[in-house]
């Protein structure tokens, strides 16, 4: 397959992924925040529940230069939904998928050409004041039903190529990503203190962290207990039968990199190789003893490495160091 080619499939399905992914985090912050539970301490930045969408982007100074002053419910929402100068916002993740697509007509079925194409000339007709009227959780739902929807076309549709292989790929590396960051940024705010590790956290903040992952319902099927951070790392980090925990993720991201690697890109399947391995033989405790930041951190960095390797051996660079950075 053309570098070109697999360039925009990867690309296409990270960007339906990440739209998916911020869609969930805003619906489950929008909820939390109507919830009269505060944290008030001054020094605790994570008592704003909406700047918790911003910090786990990595959009913070993004948005105050766009809106200086005090973070807002209606500004994040207007930036991370709707701002066409965002390339993280909800708008721009479904343009780009949609010109993706386009691009690599040939490629990609007509059903899914067509319902990604339909997605985009929805989401290009709203507006701020659709949005609130429709209701927020509803628009966020359309958000994560348009995203099933086109996994699914692509699962019945597609011929089992590279191509298809790519954007499985796209998938999982977005989806990897996206946990560590959501649970990096919720356990280092829950928990500000080595001293809290372990501790007693509140059951709302991290059922949040769980729904945000669609993980809530596994989380009580496999515990049946009272939510703690050494059960939500194991769930979230090590167990592989929950659809985004990272053990999940690297399983699928190996796999694909075993059949699609050749002696010319044996590196880009070695570092999978090693990541996959660090989550399959891991320890809970273990990872509570180095600090969970601390292992979220190195994941993300060797997991960095392996997507510039996957630039490097299969997709275009030129083109790549112009997509949203992960």
């Amino acid at each position: 397959m053309l570098s070109r080619a697999a360039n925009n499939l990867y690309w296409m399905s990270r960007h339906i992924e990440r739209a998916e992914n911020t869609a969930r985090l805003l619906d489950v912050t929008y909820r939390m925040s109507l919830l009269p539970y505060r944290i008030q301490e001054s020094d605790q930045s994570w008592a704003e529940p909406w700047a918790l969408p911003l910090v786990i982007n990595g959009l913070a100074s993004a948005y105050y230069e766009r809106y200086p002053g005090p973070i807002t419910a209606d500004n994040v929402l207007r930036f991370m939904v709707l701002d066409p100068g965002n390339p993280s916002s909800l708008y721009s993740c479904i343009q780009a998928a949609r010109e993706n697509a386009r691009t690599e007509r040939g490629a990609i079925t007509s059903e899914m050409y067509e319902d990604i194409n339909a997605s985009w000339l929805e989401m290009r007709s709203q507006d701020y004041g659709r949005l609130q009227g429709g209701g927020v959780s509803t628009f966020f739902d359309w958000v994560k039903l348009r995203s099933h929807q086109f996994r699914g076309i692509t699962f019945g549709t597609m011929l089992r190529d590279e191509g298809y292989s790519f954007i499985r790929l796209g998938t999982f590396v977005e989806r990897a990503d996206n946990t560590a960051r959501l649970l990096d940024v919720k356990y280092h705010t829950l928990l500000p203190s080595a001293a809290d590790v372990g501790g007693a956290v509140d059951y709302y903040q991290w059922s949040a962290l769980l729904r945000s992952l669609s993980a809530f319902d596994a989380y009580r099927k496999v515990y049946r207990d009272l939510i703690t951070p050494a059960k939500v790392t194991e769930l979230l980090v090590l167990r592989d039968d929950v659809p985004r925990s990272l053990h999940a993720c690297m399983n699928d991201i190996y796999e694909i990199l075993k059949m699609l690697c050749d002696d010319s890109s044996i590196e880009a399947e070695r570092l999978a190789g090693e990541l996959h391995a660090q989550l399959h033989y891991g320890r809970t405790e273990k990872i509570i003893e180095v600090g969970l930041h601390e292992y979220l951190m190195g994941f993300l960095a060797k997991l960095s490495l392996l997507t510039a390797e996957i630039n490097r051996d299969f997709l275009v660079p030129e083109y790549t160091q112009q997509q949203v950075s992960s």
